[in-house]
C-alpha cells in the first residue's frame, strides 16, 4: 500500500458575517463582476445554522467567498480586524493594470480606499491596493 503525502493546493473559500445583508450583497456581487466572477449561490435559510439567515457564495478564478448574514443577535457589532478573528483577506490579480483599473472603478463607486495601489515591501514586485467592505472588513487585491 503506497503512503498517500496530502498537499494543499490553495485556499478554497473564505467565509464572512456581515450586518446588512442587501447592502453587502449588492458590494460583493460588483466586487466579483469586475473580478470577472459571479454569484454562484444565494439563499434562504443557509445550510448549518440560523436556519433563517441568508447567505451566499460568489466565485472568481479559483477564489471563492461566502457572505452570511448575522444572526438577529449579533446584528450591529462593529467590525475590528485587531480583535481575534479575521484581520483581512486578499483576492490575487493578473497584473498591475488590472488592479489599478479595479481601483479606479471603486473609487468612482465611492468605496473606501485605505491604501492605493502601489508596490509594497512585503515581498519583491508586491504590488497591491486595500479598502474596505461596507461593514469595514479590510480587503486586498494583489499582484505578484
Amino acid at each position: 500500500m503506497t503512503a498517500v503525502s496530502p498537499k494543499a493546493t490553495g485556499i478554497h473559500h473564505v467565509s464572512i458575517t456581515v450586518n446588512d445583508y442587501e447592502r453587502s450583497r449588492a458590494f460583493y456581487t460588483r466586487l466579483f463582476e469586475l473580478l470577472g466572477g459571479q454569484v454562484v449561490m444565494d439563499v434562504v435559510g443557509a445550510p448549518h445554522k440560523h436556519e433563517g439567515c441568508r447567505m451566499m457564495l460568489l466565485a472568481a478564478g479559483t477564489f471563492m467567498l461566502g457572505v452570511w448574514e448575522a444572526a438577529p443577535e449579533h446584528r450591529g457589532r462593529a467590525f475590528d480586524r485587531y480583535s481575534v478573528g479575521l484581520h483581512h483577506f486578499a483576492i490575487a490579480l493578473d497584473s498591475r493594470a488590472s488592479i489599478d483599473e479595479v481601483h479606479r472603478r471603486l473609487v468612482e463607486a465611492g468605496v473606501e480606499i485605505l491604501d492605493a495601489p502601489a508596490e509594497y515591501p512585503y515581498a519583491p514586485g508586491y504590488y497591491a491596493v486595500f479598502f474596505s467592505d461596507p461593514d469595514g472588513i479590510k480587503l486586498e487585491l494583489v499582484h505578484m
